[in-house]
């Protein structure tokens, strides 16, 4: 009898079986073979005094443990116009949850826990969605028409989210192609997350109620560098208007991943842009190897005579060796077994990196049944705690055969039927192939369930707004005066012949319209320009914490000066770091900061003889070469703004060169 492959053996095996590629190893044809397909849903605060529909402050961020009162609620899922249940309601209510919310009396009011019926839509809010459309080629609509939208996770204290679209069917520029857009939409944002832990959530609610607007592409990117470029081309688009928050929180975005048989996935959340390549593209393979699960499933059996046994376990009978399952009696919890015929091999089938098909049950676990992690235990896995011993007679109590699978879980007694429901309903999803559904999103670029994916039966009419109508004359004057479009900016700038590994940190932060200004006003070179801030800044950006006061603005007001007492921009490469980290306005202030003072050329290489004495003392056997490197460094500061650093290190060489000469 052949002997079975180890779990990480298997799991190596079934990697190449689908044919996964590292993202840093694939190619167009690697995404082409599986059918990549995705398309985002970017989300954006706007930049307000006020709430959506209160009159609450917008953007006032208390920590987690500032908040005058706590409330307690429990989610039921509600008939949608016709007569449905949403299957993502129905899923949370069968978590159980207490869902708790930290409210601070300055954020917070009784609109936001439906005592209260909604103010009039915040019109700021309303002309900048539009203008933010009419950037996007979107089709503004006649009336704005709120709906709502059921969330019964507990992120929005009503159990729904108002929102209403405002513009339909646009269109945005990647550099090598068109990506349509579906719709955008302006909606009031949720709570902030503090915990998730077994039965209880809590929240903090001084972000929910925020204006936000929500832009929806088609599917039509085909690799994840597309996916991420559009994402960056929205942001940009949003952030030119200067009418959106920026910072942490400010922006997220869902995005929605298939591949060839799969169906739509969406990575809930994504925080950072950075992490959607690797995050699309495990995702569509891990599609791909359940597609391939299935397969297997289907040869092996109907999937209408597979049926799941189960059966509670003493803890007494098992030789268990690992600390979890030996505190399984002292935390007064529930052992079974679980027997998952013609399952065998399939516990290790990789998914992700570093994950296999047995973690979609432990993920289903923690969410659903409300189990803390670590909650199975599986023979065929990659994180097998038990010995062999004990999953001998797991089989043997079973009456397993060759072709099944078997594993422990354990939990509180209240629990337990969720559990067991859980476990099965996930076993039944692996003959159909990919469950729809939303997963969270990790910085290693893997992702675990979050919830089943939401459909339209969680949408229905809000009976508290009136449509509001959209005069044509309204949105034509907030058409005007639009900002220079991403695609546009990139052209000029390639034009200019700007490095393009600057472009991304001047659009990201909206610099392209004072880099212009700079261009055409002061005369700056663009290069020089543009570098300043794509390259220079950005690296103090990532040395030094920003001053509060601090804005862009200050550079080209520094540069400008120095232009005018006729210092070379130079010196603005230490002069940065200054206006970073102290925010200063006076130009001579931050001169007087950094040291600067104008010298001669001789002025400057007169402290030549004695560095080079201090050199020969710390370095006795150094190198010609290492010393030039070594006196560059000490002069350059002497040297910014007096004598250009190429005709500085000519001067150095030559004085070495000559040195060398009288010793031969």
């Amino acid at each position: 009898m052949t002997q079975k492959p180890s779990p990480a053996r298997n799991y190596q095996q079934t990697m190449q079986a689908i044919g996964y590629v590292p993202r840093k190893e694939a190619s167009q044809a690697d995404y082409d073979r599986i059918g990549f397909m995705s398309g985002l849903e970017v989300h954006q605060q706007l930049k307000t005094d006020e709430k959506l529909f209160c009159r609450c402050p917008a953007g006032i961020y208390q920590g987690d443990d500032a908040y005058d009162a706590e409330v307690i609620r429990h989610m039921r899922p509600t008939l949608s116009e016709l007569g449905e249940y949403d299957g993502t309601a129905l899923m949370e209510f069968k978590t159980r949850k207490n869902i708790v919310y930290r409210i601070k009396n300055e954020t917070t009011c009784t609109y936001e826990v439906d005592d209260t019926p909604p103010f009039p839509i915040n019109r700021k809010a309303v002309d900048i969605a539009i203008e933010i459309s009419l950037l996007k080629k979107l089709n503004i609509v006649g009336e704005i028409h709120i709906t709502r939208k059921q969330y019964l996770d507990g992120s929005i204290p009503t159990g729904f989210q108002r929102t209403a679209i405002i513009g339909v069917e646009g269109a945005i520029a990647l550099k090598n192609k068109t990506v349509r857009l579906i719709q955008l939409s302006l909606e009031e944002d949720s709570c902030r997350e503090i915990s998730d832990v077994g039965h209880w959530r809590t929240y903090k609610t001084d972000r929910l109620g925020m204006p936000l607007i929500e832009t929806v592409t088609y599917p039509d990117m085909v690799n994840p560098d597309e996916v991420a470029e559009a994402c960056q081309v929205i942001r940009f688009l949003n952030r030119s208007t200067d009418k959106v928050r920026v910072g942490i929180g400010s922006a997220r975005q869902d995005v929605n991943v298939s591949c060839r048989g799969g169906t739509r996935v969406e990575i809930k959340g994504v925080s950072h842009i950075k992490w959607i390549p690797e995050l699309t593209h495990n995702e569509a393979f891990r599609q791909w190897a359940l597609l391939h699960i299935r397969e297997i499933l289907n040869q092996r059996i109907d999937p209408g005579k597979w049926q799941m046994h189960a059966r509670e376990l003493d803890p007494g009978d098992f030789p268990f060796r690992s600390q979890v399952l030996q505190q399984i009696a002292a935390q007064e919890m529930k052992l079974y077994g679980v027997r998952l015929p013609h399952f065998d091999g399939l516990l290790s089938h990789f998914t992700q990196p570093a994950q296999v098909f047995a973690d979609e049950i432990s993920d289903r676990l923690k969410v659903v049944a409300c189990i803390e992690k670590p909650n199975m235990d599986a023979e065929d896995s990659l994180w097998r705690l038990e010995t062999s011993a004990a999953y001998n007679r797991l089989r043997e109590v079973l009456d397993a055969r060759s072709e099944d699978a078997v594993l422990f879980f354990w939990g509180p007694e209240d629990d337990i039927a969720t559990a067991l429901e859980t476990i099965e309903e996930r076993c039944r999803m692996a003959f159909d192939g990919v469950p729809n559904e939303t997963r969270k999103s990790f910085p290693d670029g893997t992702t675990m369930f979050e919830r089943v994916l939401p459909g339209a039966d969680r949408m229905y009419p809000d009976t508290d707004s009136p449509p509001i109508p959209l005069l044509d004359e309204d949105i034509e004057r907030l058409g005007k005066d639009l900002p220079t479009l991403h695609n546009q900016a990139w052209q000029t700038m390639s034009n200019w012949g700007v490095p393009e590994d600057t472009y991304t940190y001047i659009f990201r932060n909206n610099l392209f319209p004072l880099i212009q200004q700079m261009v055409e006003e002061d005369g700056e070179d663009p290069v020089f320009a543009a570098t300043l801030f794509g390259h220079r800044l950005k690296f103090v950006e990532g040395q030094y914490d920003q001053a509060p006061g601090f804005h862009y603005g200050m550079v080209a007001h520094m540069l400008r000066a120095l232009r005018e007492k006729g210092i070379p921009g130079e010196v603005m490469y230490s002069a940065l770091p200054a206006l970073w980290q102290y925010a200063e306005e006076d130009p001579a202030a931050v001169l007087d900061q950094i040291g600067y003072s104008p010298l001669e050329k001789t002025e400057v290489l007169a402290v030549l003889p004695e560095l080079r004495k201090t050199f020969a003392r710390i370095r006795l056997n150094g190198s010609g070469a290492a010393e030039a490197d070594w006196l560059m460094g000490k002069l350059r500061p002497r040297a910014l703004g007096n004598i250009p650093l190429n005709e500085l290190k000519r001067e150095i060489d030559a004085r070495l060169g000559k040195e060398v000469r009288s010793k031969k």
